[in-house]
Order: C-alpha cells, then sequence, then structure tokens
C-alpha cells in the first residue's frame, strides 16, 4: 500500500451495516508511501496507522487538496 499525504485512508466495515471509518493522511513515515501513517479520523482523533487487507486509499490530484 502507497501513499501521499492528505490522501484518504478508507477502513471497510467488517459486518453488514458496520460503517466504513475515514482518515486524512497527515505523514507517511514509511519509504515511498509506506506505511505507518500518521492519520486523522473524522472524529478529530489522530493516531499512527497500518492498515491491513481491509484498507484502502483514495488519492486525491495535488490540485484537488486546495478545494476540500
Amino acid at each position: 500500500m502507497r501513499a501521499s499525504t492528505g490522501d484518504r485512508l478508507v477502513v471497510h466495515g467488517h459486518h453488514v451495516g458496520e460503517p466504513d471509518r475515514e482518515a486524512e493522511i497527515l505523514e507517511v513515515h514509511g519509504r515511498d508511501g509506506e506505511p505507518p501513517y500518521v492519520v486523522r479520523w473524522d472524529d478529530g482523533h489522530e493516531s499512527t496507522y497500518f492498515p491491513s487487507s481491509d484498507a484502502t486509499i483514495q488519492r486525491f490530484p495535488p490540485d484537488s487538496a486546495k478545494e476540500r
């Protein structure tokens, strides 16, 4: 998994009806965009996160980050 600062991390729910969790990637500590990531979850909590197979990255072009 590779990400850049400003991308969105989506952790998919494991059970029917369980919502996905989303976070903004604030820092990338791995080499070449690899984990771990420092993220800000939608509830405002910040943490270091090592994603597993239930997570995906939503990438945004650099110009669109200014619009969000």
